[in-house]
């Protein structure tokens, strides 16, 4: 064994999104369930035909298997026949965005509009993050006002694009600067790395959703 390469976690990520057993995608895919092993656990690619079997029985694309959409937006597929949207309530919008992850913060920055992405993490009720003390987002996010916050929203989705579904979350809400010793019990670990002392909260004031699936 060489050691699980991309494809193999791929197949994995994807076998195991759709609850199926490897003699499940075997079947589906026509190959042996042996097979289907060896490519999940070894570096190696099989033939066109075989991994274009391997794509359609995980609901995918060959492209997709072997990373080729890693640096493209997402959505660029069709839509799915017959898509139903589903507004999402309150409660059903928080349970999606309970488990932290990655969400987009939306404010009025001092070059214009501006969107980025950060992580995230619900603390206390109210969604946390942190930045550099000092940096464009701790000064575009103060009013220059004692108590008064900067109203901001914050975009948290998830996309299958397999399936051409996915949900979006919006929250709306003050941005608030939290201290120092508080802000040591939020948990949040930004995946940019570096001196990101400042943790920023938004207590929500208004929660909206939606949902695409199928019928």
């Amino acid at each position: 064994m060489t050691g699980t390469g991309d494809l193999g976690r791929r197949i994995i990520h994807h076998r195991e999104r759709l609850g199926l057993t490897r003699e499940q995608v075997a079947e589906r895919a026509e190959m042996s369930p042996g097979y289907i092993k060896y490519l999940e656990e070894n570096a190696d690619t099989p033939d066109a035909g075989a991994l274009y079997r391997l794509a359609d029985a995980l609901g995918t694309t060959s492209d997709d298997l072997l990373g080729g959409g890693q640096d493209r937006p997402p959505g660029r597929g069709p839509a799915m026949a017959n898509p139903t949207l589903e507004t999402l309530d309150e409660a059903a919008c928080l349970r999606l965005i309970e488990p932290g992850g990655i969400g987009r913060v939306a404010f009025s920055g001092s070059h214009g509009p501006t969107v980025l992405p950060v992580n995230y993490r619900m603390h206390g009720g109210a969604i946390v993050f942190r930045t550099a003390v000092g940096g464009p987002m701790d000064k575009d996010l103060r009013t220059g006002l004692e108590g008064v916050d900067l109203l901001i929203a914050f975009q948290i989705d998830n996309i299958d694009e397999a399936r051409r579904e996915g949900w979006s979350v919006l929250v709306q809400g003050p941005a608030h600067h939290v201290p120092p010793e508080e802000a040591a019990d939020s948990g949040v670990t930004p995946w940019a790395g570096g001196e990101r002392q400042l943790c920023i909260s938004i207590i929500p004031q208004r929660i909206t959703g939606r949902r695409i699936h199928g019928i």
